[in-house]
């Protein structure tokens, strides 16, 4: 049965941040968007939840899409919803956290131009509200450098 509303529905998006610890160092795994909005700038993983699956099905799918890595325990941390978040519309996005504990290879894929790991007192300039979900991360965890 298809239903349509008379009222404007937002998008619902999925972002992935995906932290390991090399020695004393934590690191955050970031894309390079290859499309606009932001192409070239660095993000999280993540997209557009689509219509038959769950969020956490979109972020396992994500995060393989766009960087190789798959089986890696994700939990959901935070929504983020401001208005104006994204460019292209109105978008909610539920953001989902993962740590790298095996040896498991990244490889941009996708709509991702390149992947790279960053220590996380080290990171480039960020698309959409990533560096506000970043830096609730860093309160939320209450780790140095982290």
């Amino acid at each position: 049965m298809t239903y349509t509303y008379k009222y404007p529905r937002p998008a619902v998006t999925v972002d992935i941040a995906i932290v390991r610890k090399v020695n004393e160092t934590y690191e955050l795994l970031l894309i390079q968007r290859k499309y606009n909005p932001f192409a070239g700038k660095w993000a999280l993983p993540g997209g557009f939840v689509d219509m038959d699956e769950t969020v956490e099905e979109a972020a396992a799918r994500e995060l393989y899409e766009e960087t190789n890595l798959r089986g890696i325990p994700l939990e959901q941390f935070h929504v983020f919803s401001k208005v104006d978040r994204d460019p292209r519309g109105r978008t909610i996005s539920v953001i989902f956290t993962g740590l790298l504990s095996n040896k498991q290879e990244i490889r941009a894929k996708d709509d991702a131009q390149e992947t790279q790991w960053f220590p996380l007192d080290e990171l480039p300039e960020l698309a959409f509200d990533h560096a506000e979900i970043v830096e609730k991360l860093r309160n939320k965890l209450n780790v140095d450098g982290l």
